[in-house]
């Protein structure tokens, strides 16, 4: 959207402000500034380029980030990476008008409701896809948790690249095992199949008890992002997931 004007009131229904009369409402109160001086048309046409957003303020407010949001969450247990399903949804954990915007925040491929860990949305659906496209490979690590102790050759199966799964017809991309304890293990992996890394555990024999991802590409999950919370990532944070 950047260096393309737009109406002020499209702009702000899209971000899930309200409906466009809703936003005149706002405006004729005197509710909306720009560059801090009351802006009472709403259907002026602005330039949203990259310091817009802290330039308008609503009720004294910052303005929500613009279209081209990327979001990253510690994704607790329990909830599920879907608009439509029944029972909590991750996009419950984000604010009330977020998720109103238009284009909608999507996740960026899915956790489990039984994985925890980096969770990626965003509303950008051309950086969504190179994300998840086989063509970037973009590294994942997974921190698993077993029911049985580790045999000691799954290392350099996973790193064979001719594990072939259950159902599947053609063999793993090589992926690289870190033993972190005798029922623990860190796994990378490139690829993004069904349940892939449960899968992966049980050819070998083995159950994963609980299973949290805790980087994609060079971006890592802080230690201090509680289950539930999120961040806004900056164009540094985005550049890390390639």
């Amino acid at each position: 959207m950047s260096g393309k004007a737009i109406r002020l009131d499209r702009l702000l229904a899209n971000l899930g402000y309200g409906s466009r009369r809703e936003i005149a409402i706002l405006a004729r109160a005197g509710r909306i500034r720009l560059d801090g001086a009351i802006s009472r048309d709403a259907e002026q046409r602005v330039v949203a380029d990259a310091d817009f957003a802290a330039r308008l303020t609503i009720d004294g407010e910052p303005l929500d980030p613009l279209p081209g949001l990327v979001v990253m969450m510690n994704k607790p247990l329990g909830v599920t990476c879907s608009h439509k399903e029944t029972g909590p949804l991750v996009y419950r954990l984000l604010p009330e008008r977020w998720r109103r915007r238009d284009p909608a925040l999507s996740t960026v491929g899915r956790l489990d409701k039984d994985t925890s860990g980096l969770l990626l949305m965003t509303d950008d659906g051309a950086l969504l896809h190179k994300i998840i496209s086989p063509r970037s490979s973009v590294a994942k690590t997974y921190r698993a948790k077993l029911d049985r102790p580790l045999r000691g050759d799954e290392a350099a199966v996973f790193a064979s690249g001719a594990l072939l799964l259950d159902g599947d017809d053609k063999p793993l991309a090589p992926a690289q095992l870190e033993v972190l304890g005798e029922n623990e293990a860190l796994l990378t992996i490139g690829e993004g199949r069904y349940h892939q890394v449960r899968r992966m555990f049980a050819a070998l024999g083995n159950h994963v008890t609980a299973l949290h991802r805790v980087s994609v590409g060079r971006l890592t999950l802080p230690n201090d992002l509680e289950p539930g919370a999120f961040i806004v990532l900056d164009a540094d944070g985005v550049a890390k997931i390639f």
